[in-house]
């Protein structure tokens, strides 16, 4: 069995454990500080939860647990639930007023994990295990691609390994699925085909069938062995293993799942928002506050949306009469989607011209940063194509942040899948977003942050997060940069994107919107190819509220931008105020502005 064994049998004992651990503490080294007291607790909880997940330790560089896989069972769903409400019991127990300040903001961001974690659990099943966007077809192979290194035989032999552990893996991911079936809880239906293939993808090439070309895994473990210079007979050993684990766990793995989606697909609703679901209406509240750590309604929030689509159709409409566009804006959006002046050719030399243009722009970035910051990454970025055993389901672009121990790079990928959905006038501001100054370096310099607890370093807020990224595509605009009219139109793009996912997301997942409805309010709004429009509607439907996130949280870092601004007059100082933002890691968009308004009252004194 290569799935994680449970490591909290003992749950119902917990509480009295993390009693005994205190005494213990105390005995042996004295009464403890509530300062201390808060620092063991804050290493205590992080072990715990590492120790909890083999796929987390290797994310950060550690190789414990190297041959094992996440167990994502009901019964460790509940030991999560159980341990998460000891902790909050815990917490109660800590005297604030004897800790400092940024001791106290480090408590709340727990606290605050915690409670969206309890707020979750009853909805837990309404997250979809499987989905076209992402699941564990897609995971397992790009986990062991892009986080699983090999330096030693060791490390080679804990890949076959998690390779041998795939089938009982596939098993949980199952039961998961039939769990929901039993609930009446499914993807749409037209998800499935796309996972179905997906699936099938991965078991394509040797061993898995007569072909010139290796699997996607076993080219990838080939390569990586090759490294390591072993004499012939070793590494032909551990390729002969691999392959014996790819055909024994891997593909019969693959083949329950891909037989439990058919099953499925026949009987899954048409329907697409989670308003279908039991207690949908609560869900999707339930996340709309989970992404937004706001307490706006959908219908606030689609009116939010629909007030920025025009504002942005405004400035839009401005660079059509600088370019000397004569039309309307539908004729200018049919233009640019159009023109073959704003893509690469789609063949393997424009692809390779996409990737070391983003390349560039991100550095080019990286030279002008300390102008407007003061706190800079350490670790490195590259651009990656989207493997193609995912491009055709994977999202435009996206980030992986560096590992803790700088083994491995931000990664910022780019979905080469279709050249005609990557208009070369959006590339500065999706290098931008997805690189610098956007996710790598909030993310980056999170890992790097010193002196915070470790959890501190891997905690995560959507509408902080992603409202980073999308301010990060307009602050170049204030440097200097998108000096092409055409490129600051993408920024605008962009940004019209995600006031439009304002509307969609609340007009499918609460005013019962259609697939169809929603995929051609983007089409008719904005200037993105049609494929854009189909693969992000159905992102969005299997995401529910997340695409509400970026949005509402650039407005807010603007608005207490802005705020702090009017307050400090000539003694606001920018990359003070970035650096503010930055220092803590993600929080809640409440926490942070209590953050900058503490930050505008000490810097008046």
């Amino acid at each position: 069995m290569r799935l994680m064994l449970a490591v909290s049998s003992f749950l119902p004992f917990r509480k009295v454990f993390a009693v005994i651990f205190s005494s213990l503490a105390v005995g042996l080294g004295g009464v403890e500080s509530e300062s201390e007291r808060l620092d063991s607790f804050f290493s205590r909880t992080y072990q715990e939860d590492l120790s909890r997940s083999p796929m987390s330790q290797t994310y950060r560089g550690i190789k414990t647990d190297y041959d094992k896989w996440n167990d994502i069972s009901e019964a460790a769903s509940l030991e999560d639930y159980e341990i998460d409400l000891v902790r909050k019991e815990e917490l109660a127990g800590f005297d604030r007023a004897k800790l400092s300040e940024a001791e106290k903001l480090r408590l709340r961001l727990f606290e605050l994990k915690l409670d969206l974690s309890l707020d979750a659990y009853p909805f837990r099943h309404h997250a979809y295990v499987m989905h076209q966007f992402r699941g564990w077809h897609t995971r397992v192979p790009a986990f062991l691609i892009n986080a699983h290194r090999i330096d030693t035989v060791q490390d080679a032999e804990a890949y076959i390994d998690r390779l041998e552990g795939v089938k009982p893996l596939m098993r949980q991911v199952v039961a998961q699925l039939k769990i929901r079936e039993k609930k009446g809880i499914f993807p749409p239906r037209w998800s499935y085909s796309q996972m179905i293939e997906t699936s099938r993808n991965v078991l394509k090439g040797t061993p898995f069938e007569e072909s010139e070309k290796a699997s996607t895994l076993l080219a990838d473990f080939g390569m990586k062995v090759a490294k390591l210079e072993l004499g012939e007979a070793e590494e032909t050993r551990l390729l002969a293993n691999a392959e014996t684990a790819l055909l024994q766990s891997v593909a019969m793995g693959f083949e329950e799942l891909i037989q439990e989606l058919e099953h499925q697909q026949a009987i899954a609703p048409e329907l697409d928002g989670v308003w279908k679901l039991p207690d949908g209406a609560a869900y999707y509240r339930n996340r709309l506050k989970y992404y937004t750590s706001t307490s706006m309604s959908a219908e606030e929030i689609h009116s939010l949306g629909l007030k920025h689509v025009k504002r942005i159709h405004s400035e839009m409409t401005s660079i059509m009469e600088v370019v000397g566009f004569e039309g309307d804006l539908q004729a200018f959006f049919e233009f640019m989607r159009t023109d073959p002046q704003f893509y690469y050719e789609d063949t393997d030399e424009g692809r390779k011209a996409y990737l070391d243009r983003a390349t560039a722009l991100i550095d080019t970035m990286r030279e002008r940063l300390p102008e407007v910051f003061g706190m800079l990454p350490k670790a490195d970025i590259e651009v990656k194509r989207v493997e193609a055993f995912r491009e055709r389901s994977a999202g435009k672009a996206f980030y992986q942040r560096p590992a803790g121990d700088g083994s491995r790079p931000g990664r910022y990928y780019a979905n080469l899948f279709d050249m005609n959905a990557m208009p070369t006038y959006q590339m500065e501001a999706l290098a931008y977003h997805e690189g610098i100054p956007g996710h790598h370096m909030q993310r980056a310099i999170q890992t790097e942050l010193k002196g915070v607890p470790d959890f501190q370093r891997y905690i995560g807020s959507v509408a902080y997060t992603e409202g980073w990224g999308l301010y990060s595509e307009y602050l170049p605009k204030e440097m200097g940069f998108y000096e092409d009219p055409y490129s600051d139109f993408g920024r605008l793009s962009m940004e019209l994107w995600r006031a439009c996912r304002l509307v969609v997301d609340t007009g499918l997942h609460a005013k019962k919107w259609t697939r169809e409805q929603a995929i051609e309010y983007l089409v008719e709004n904005t200037p993105n190819p049609e494929l854009d429009a189909v693969k992000a509607i159905e992102r969005y439907i299997v995401y529910p509220g997340q695409a509400t996130a970026y949005m509402i949280g650039m407005l807010k870092i603007l608005e207490l931008r802005e705020w702090a601004k009017g307050e400090l007059g000539d003694a606001f100082d920018l990359a003070a105020f970035h650096d503010e933002v930055l220092k803590d890691g993600p929080v809640t968009l409440f926490v942070l502005e209590e953050k900058i308004r503490n930050w505008v009252e000490a810097a008046r004194a």
